[in-house]
């Protein structure tokens, strides 16, 4: 693998006139509204008021939107600030295998690029399904242990998508590509230590910003290394402690990573899902109430405990990553959408006072989409749920209108119902838009 960065910069090229399989630009149309939504729900959220904030303060030239705002700002500005909004509610897509969440670094990218730039619906999904390519493979040839060592993988791996996009929809040459990547590469960065703080929704904002900025330095011949995945001191061998190369080019245009990509059906941490589904599922089919259990007994995926193991949050972004949390508040609430993760409901005394009770041990069979919960019974009765597949997971996906519903719902406190329909309209039929940039004006509310 001596030449990696240079095949990579050749293949994202190749793919720049193709007509993409029908399935894989499904997929990426799927992932944009999915994207949408979060990043129009997000911008109420206490860390996207703080960075709009900021960027209207130092705002350049006005040329793309934030959208469900009518704020606009210069382009980088723009990406990154939607970047954020679309991270706040952890409720993103995420490709599975290497827990990144692909979108939220290249969708904002290419959205501010197509209000500066016209593009048009088609050429848009298909930058945006080459980008995804390129994060999602870049993140398969050092993860896990890229991961593990402490790298949040959606912001290091997501730079290099968002550089591929822009970089096709600017027309570089491989050379130039091959600076892009390698400008991406130097500006890859976003640790984990972030992720119980608002520094973690700037990881895939910074991403976009970043990526742009090296694909239009590179469109004018700023040099960068044309080794930056492969060389000794490049991503690969400093980022990680293993790698495997071959992830990168293997199988290209044959295997897709956009369709390893799912949509999360509750906005908190993926490994929590099937935990969630099953919890709320006894509290429907058996009619457990709080003031029945005893306690909770959970086998999980070892990443459940590593991930999500905050025994006690004290603030609503830590419940994201809170198991006890998420246990208590589906059997209390019987619902798991944002309300459940505000400071206050995380120190609730009876949510607290339940998540106390849950235990949790690590049975290292399960895959990531199962869980086994047993409910014991303060009347000496047991209740068990084994989910094999959580909702949103590849052998359990949403559907179109399952996505179209959590659109709404993110939408609904930001937008008139007919602005809702009318960007769910265009986004059925997005490769038919002749320009993009009607997404991001219809966007803006009334």
């Amino acid at each position: 693998m001596n030449e990696v960065t240079k095949e990579l910069a050749h293949l994202i090229l190749t793919a720049k006139d193709k007509k993409l399989p029908a399935g894989v630009m499904e997929e990426a149309r799927r992932a944009f509204l999915n994207w949408l939504g979060c990043a129009i729900g997000g911008t109420h959220h206490e860390a996207s008021v703080i960075a709009i904030a900021h960027a209207l303060e130092f705002r350049g030239q006005e040329q793309a939107s934030v959208v469900g705002t009518r704020h606009r700002l210069d382009i980088f500005s723009a990406a990154c600030v939607n970047g954020i909004t679309s991270h706040v509610f952890d409720f993103d897509d995420t490709h599975l295998r290497t827990v990144v969440h692909p979108s939220p670094p290249i969708a904002p990218a290419l959205l501010a690029y197509a209000e500066y730039k016209s593009l048009d619906g088609e050429e848009f999904l298909r930058a945006f399904a080459v980008g995804i390519e390129v994060a999602c493979r870049i993140a398969n040839a050092v993860c896990p242990a890229h991961y593990n060592i402490g790298w949040h993988s959606t912001s290091t791996a997501g730079v290099f998508g968002a550089a591929a996009a822009i970089g096709m929809v600017l027309d570089l040459d491989e050379t130039q590509m091959c600076y892009a990547l390698g400008l991406a590469g130097t500006q890859s960065a976003g640790l984990r230590e972030n992720l119980n703080t608002m520094g973690k929704f700037l990881h895939p904002g910074r991403a976009a910003f970043d990526g742009m900025t090296a694909a239009f330095l590179a469109k004018r011949n700023f040099t960068a290394s044309d080794k930056i995945l492969e060389a000794p001191r490049g991503f690969s061998n400093v980022l990680s402690t293993e790698s495997h190369l071959e992830e990168v080019t293997e199988g290209w245009g044959t295997r897709w990573e956009v369709l390893s990509n799912a949509y999360k059906p509750y906005p908190c941490g993926v490994v929590l899902h099937p935990i969630i589904d099953a919890c709320l599922a006894l509290a429907s089919e058996s009619g457990i109430r709080p003031e029945h259990i005893e306690s909770v007994s959970l086998k999980v995926n070892f990443l459940v405990l590593e991930v999500t193991g905050k025994r006690r949050p004290t603030i609503g972004v830590n419940g994201k990553f809170s198991v006890f949390h998420c246990v208590a508040v589906s059997f209390i609430d019987r619902i798991v959408e944002e309300e459940q993760f505000t400071d206050s409901r995380v120190k609730n005394r009876d949510v607290v006072e339940l998540s106390d009770r849950v235990m949790a041990v690590v049975d290292d069979k399960m895959p990531a989409d199962a869980t086994h919960v047993t409910v014991h019974l303060k009347d000496g009765k047991t209740v068990e749920k084994y989910i094999e597949h959580a909702r949103g997971s590849l052998k359990n996906p949403l559907s179109n209108a399952d996505i179209e519903l959590k659109f709404q719902r993110l939408c609904k406190p930001v937008l008139a119902q007919d602005q809702i329909e009318d960007l769910i309209n265009k986004c059925r039929d997005f490769a038919a838009l002749p320009s993009v940039s009607e997404i991001a004006r219809c966007s803006a509310p009334r």
